[in-house]
């Protein structure tokens, strides 16, 4: 039975875990059986594709995705409220982008938003070797795609394992517009049944711009609901509207669980009532298996696990995300799904919670060991970057890393200057320029001395090692985990707290690197990467960057738009 099932508009969203589609069958070759996951085809999980060529398997995957705004009623609301969302065909979540390690994926974007917005679509995490130009990131890698205009992203499925895509325009990801990546490979432990994505995800029943509001000037507002999967129920005085996710598990069987957190703004704690796992791999790098009963996962991140079902024919369990510390939310302990024995029951569970944490923190540094060891360099250049919150004129919060607060244009977009070979960039664009090759090493020390939430980190281009976090302002004396540090896309920043991050210069491109708070995002809490300049015009289709470009920017002539002075660009 997958989890890949999301809601329709025009069809009940309560149809949870109904098998409407399969994870497709990899092409034939050897192992990755039920026993032999660490092989596939001719490599196998300790194969290191980072300094050696990954599979080619000149397959195309291809995609045709349209994002829409819509109002979605009482029968297709993820909770049974109504509200705003912007869908990708659709759905929410949009429909699972899947591969073969070594295929090569396609995807072509329609934007039919009928409210005056651009979009652009990022794959997290996907490093976009070669083909930095479909990161979809606009004010970076694109300008926005207009409204009735289309444009196509081509990359190629270097890593495997479990993400997600969403838009990367303004909140659009926070109000729908997102949706699961799998790319097919091999594992570190084996499993009988793969169940696909399962996503979490804080939803309130104002829209994101509505929210963004509100967070401009103090804090965050607390979330009126949390999803698992994208549906949840909701209780308003006496009358509870929606559906709990439910799945069912055959006695004794192992199932893989690709686990993603999509929220805007919650850290949650993710655990099965009675049931252990085994945490396979982070974001895209495959682990060292060890075992928990809970996993703490930050916005942005993904964990994929393995469950060993009991052995017994009945009985029903909490499968539960728990919004931590530095989460706000009105009823925190009613993001719940079901785990069932018995595919006839539909009595609730009576399970007792799992054994969290409450710390905005992530699993700690000594279990995330990858399969594969990449030793870390010595500094080619290290950047601090202490973090700070201000007020810009009108009053609104602003964050800044190095006294910098990022702010670009969407209509004149990095790229675009990278293409006519134009390296100059204002201080508020907020430019970190990296050159050397493959073996030299980039030191990022992101440093807060203040209070507040904790921030996942996100560098895009990159699977970056985390060299040390924690708890107190960061000092000279702090060791560095150099050998086979924790790899990864998204790390969390404590408040007060440290991170350093380490990435080598093997992926010329322009990379943003920003917090996965959405709020914050736009209150310019970024900065961009320029990797290797000299390599970087080469890269770019400079007929479809300046074709995007001409038609946002006459699109904003006719309908006679302008950048909103509380958005960041990014």
């Amino acid at each position: 039975m997958k989890f890949l099932v999301p809601f329709a508009l025009g069809l009940l969203h309560a149809v949870s875990a109904l098998p409407s589609r399969q994870l497709f069958p990899r092409a034939a070759c050897n192992g990755n059986t039920d026993t032999t996951r660490r092989q596939w085809c001719d490599k196998d999980i300790d194969y290191d594709y980072v300094h050696q060529p990954a599979p080619s398997t000149g397959r195309v995957r291809e995609y045709f995705f349209e994002i829409s705004n819509a109002t979605l009623t009482a029968a297709t609301a993820p909770d049974g409220v109504p509200r705003y969302a912007v869908l990708i065909n659709g759905q929410m979540p949009g429909p699972l982008i899947e591969a073969d390690w070594g295929d090569t994926v396609r995807v072509h974007l329609t934007n039919n938003l009928q409210d005056q917005q651009g979009t652009g679509l990022h794959f997290h995490g996907i490093v976009q070797r070669g083909s930095f130009e479909s990161d979809g990131v606009p004010s970076i890698t694109q300008c926005p795609l207009a409204p009735g205009e289309s444009m196509t992203y081509t990359w190629k499925a270097e890593q495997y394992g479990s993400s997600w895509y969403h838009s990367h325009y303004s909140l659009q990801a926070w109000d729908g517009a997102f949706g699961p990546i799998i790319i097919h490979g091999p594992a570190s432990e084996d499993y009988q049944e793969d169940l696909g994505a399962l996503f979490l995800n804080d939803w309130d029943h104002r829209s994101c711009h509505e929210q963004q509001l509100i967070a401009d000037r103090g804090a965050p507002p607390p979330q009126a609901n949390g999803l698992i999967n994208g549906t949840n129920v909701f209780t308003s005085g006496t009358t509870t509207t929606g559906k709990r996710f439910e799945t069912v598990f055959e006695p004794g069987k192992s199932y893989r669980i690709r686990i993603v957190n999509a929220a805007i703004d919650s850290f949650f704690s993710f655990g099965i009532d009675g049931h252990s796992f085994k945490v396979i791999a982070s974001d895209f790098t495959p682990i060292v298996p060890y075992e928990t009963d809970s996993l703490s996962i930050t916005m942005g991140q993904r964990y994929d696990i393995i469950v060993k079902a009991k052995n017994q024919t009945s009985g029903n369990y909490w499968i539960r995300a728990v919004p931590q510390s530095c989460s706000s939310h009105t009823n925190p302990m009613n993001i719940k799904g079901i785990l069932r024995y018995d595919s006839t029951s539909t009595a609730d569970p009576t399970t007792s919670g799992i054994s969290t944490r409450t710390a905005c923190q992530d699993e700690p540094i000594n279990k995330l060991v990858p399969v594969v060891n990449t030793p870390v360099g010595p500094a080619q250049k290290t950047h601090d970057l202490p973090l700070g919150l201000t007020r810009d004129v009108n009053g609104r919060f602003i964050w800044t890393m190095n006294s910098t607060n990022m702010l670009v244009d969407l209509k004149n977009p990095s790229i675009m200057r990278a293409a006519a070979n134009n390296f100059t960039f204002a201080k508020q664009e907020a430019v970190i320029n990296v050159e050397g090759g493959a073996n030299d090493w980039t030191y990022l020390v992101i440093n807060s001395a203040g209070g507040g939430p904790s921030h996942p980190i996100h560098l895009h281009g990159h699977d970056f090692s985390v060299l040390a976090q924690g708890t107190v302002p960061y000092t000279s004396d702090v060791e560095l985990k150099l050998n086979n540090a924790p790899r990864r896309d998204t790390a969390t920043l404590t408040q007060p707290g440290y991170l350093v991050m380490a990435f080598p210069a093997d992926n010329p491109g322009i990379w943003l690197m920003h917090c996965h708070i959405g709020y914050h995002t736009l209150q310019g809490f970024g900065l961009q990467i320029v990797e290797r300049k000299s390599e970087i015009r080469s890269l770019i289709n400079t007929n479809d960057v300046t074709n995007t470009c001409n038609k946002w920017k006459q699109w904003t002539i006719d309908n006679n738009w302008t950048q909103p002075d509380n958005d960041s660009g990014i």
